[in-house]
């Protein structure tokens, strides 16, 4: 039997929804509207325009966009291509950029007109990157000179080419800080998305009568692989934006009945916080999803009070597993309260000590897995990869207890990574750009408990003697520097920092003392 006539990919999936559901709604994304059938023949089109510009089986086409329907059809057109997509998240700095362009090796980058600036400043910096492909947005805008347009490589009507492409094929390249200060790129196949998206089906109850609102970036893997893969899969109505405000999605949510929303905590608090809300209609939407980081209780019952008729699901992973490893569903929000729930239905997950013995019931260990959603390896990184999966079980880096249930609680970060505002921080690469001011003599990154970002950066500063320093210039140093979610939202100055004997800095302490 040849490979292709039981080939699962991407690609495949796409087109066997649309044979399914041609005529409906597939995605609705600010004046565009895509039928399945529609969206379909234009992934195809589109494909054939990237061969034509030169784009093969393999390639790594780097992303830099906001949300729109144009980011949506690129991504399921490399993967009928069999080129490999490699997500950037549009608010780092331009050399932040240019590193993940250049390790991932990428020729070609794909932006939208609000992003076009970045991308040509971080390409110019020793890069690869030979060509450009504007996106559209969610609002109207107009093609960047320069740049090879979406509605002409669209257009295209040349056949395929003939790719043997195969479900264990690379299909993405998602790069996660970790907490060195250079990024790992998790290498994920087709086949272990497609895992996931089964596991996200099943366990996150994702269903053909949805009707999902994708507000989340795409470039982050939560909104694209949890919610908007899965959508498509199984043949849900999408509609997508670009602007995760309350303004913008209240109005959308009563407006086109949106049945399903997923957003880190501090969204979801932004929403309840908003004037809008008792103004608005959500008496359709009926499950709820949220992850990044834990929610609050309190929080947590005031949703229940305020939408009685709204299921909540916290859904835990990470980037390399795909990103979907554990779930707690909506029967035991309040029953366990802060806990990431129970191993999804393709993942086996253990909480072990160093000799990767699992842990008594209530005990800390270190948060390991088992999948087919797992990635092949870091891109680039035999010696992280190894790391990683040493004893033949992925290592998280996460600390966690599991109860006598089976439910899992992360209870701290091994590599002392921060999850602020729904994204991951790494506290060492701030330290290294604070360490960067003469006047600091020593400093510790944390993340402490906030009403806004749940888990603000924080940065515990001791000076050198006789320095002066304030709070607003080292953030603004941080700020001009990296990321602005990455920069401190919160300076604590001190005389000493806590240590043990042996010199190590105990972070827990900090973490203790200034909760």
């Amino acid at each position: 039997m040849h490979p292709i006539t039981r080939r699962q990919t991407l690609g495949d999936l796409l087109r066997r929804t649309a044979q399914r559901l041609p005529h409906k709604l597939a995605v609705r994304c600010g004046d565009t509207r895509w039928t399945y059938a529609e969206f379909d023949t234009l992934v195809t089109r589109l494909a054939a325009g990237l061969t034509q510009r030169g784009i093969a089986y393999g390639d790594r086409v780097a992303v830099l966009a906001r949300n729109s329907h144009g980011f949506a059809a690129l991504r399921f057109a490399l993967a009928r291509l069999g080129a490999v997509l490699v997500p950037i998240n549009f608010m780092l700095k331009a050399d932040e950029v240019a590193y993940i362009l250049r390790h991932a090796g990428a020729k070609t980058l794909a932006t939208d007109s609000g992003l076009a600036e970045l991308a040509r400043a971080a390409a110019a910096l020793d890069t690869q990157v030979e060509d450009f492909i504007w996106l559209p947005s969610e609002a109207p805008s107009t093609a960047v000179p320069g740049m090879a347009g979406f509605d002409e490589l669209a257009a295209c009507t040349a056949p395929l080419p003939d790719t043997p492409l195969q479900s264990t094929d690379l299909l993405q390249i998602v790069y996660t800080s970790g907490t060195e200060s250079s990024p790992k790129g998790a290498m994920l196949t087709h086949d272990a998305v497609l895992w996931q998206y089964v596991s996200c089906c099943i366990n996150a109850e994702v269903a053909e009568h949805d009707v999902a609102l994708h507000a989340l970036p795409l470039y982050h893997c939560a909104q694209l692989d949890v919610f908007f893969g899965p959508a498509i899969y199984i043949g849900s109505e999408n509609h997508i934006t670009a602007t995760p405000t309350p303004d913008k999605l209240l109005p959308l949510m009563q407006e086109r009945g949106i049945t399903s929303f997923f957003a880190p905590p501090t969204v979801w608090i932004a929403l309840l916080r908003s004037p809008l809300f008792d103004q608005t209609d959500l008496s359709k939407l009926a499950k709820g999803y949220y992850g990044a980081s834990i929610m609050p209780v309190e929080v947590m019952k005031e949703i229940a009070r305020r939408l009685p008729h709204l299921r909540l699901w916290n859904l835990y992973g990470q980037t390399e597993i795909a990103p979907l490893a554990t779930m707690l569903g909506p029967d035991d929000q309040l029953r366990k309260p802060g806990s990431a729930g129970r191993a999804v239905i393709n993942v086996e997950t253990r909480v072990v000590d160093d000799a990767m013995r699992d842990v008594a019931v209530g005990e800390v260990g270190e948060i390991v897995h088992r999948s087919p959603h797992l990635m092949l390896g870091y891109f680039h990184d035999d010696e992280r990869t190894a790391a990683a999966f040493s004893g033949d079980w992925f290592h998280s880096g996460d600390l966690g207890t599991i109860d006598d249930e089976g439910y899992i609680t992360v209870v701290d970060r091994k590599k002392d990574m921060i999850k602020s505002g729904g994204e991951n921080v790494a506290s060492r690469e701030v330290e290294e750009m604070i360490y960067r001011l003469p006047q600091v003599s020593e400093v510790a990154v944390i993340g402490l408990p906030d009403a806004k970002w749940v888990e603000a950066v924080t940065a515990v500063v001791v000076l050198k003697a006789g320095q002066e320093l304030t709070e607003a210039a080292l953030i603004a140093h941080c700020t001009q520097q990296m990321a602005a979610f990455k920069a401190p939202k919160r300076v604590i100055f001190t005389d000493a920092l806590p240590k043990n004997p042996s010199g190590k800095l105990l972070k827990r302490q900090l973490r203790e003392a200034y909760r």
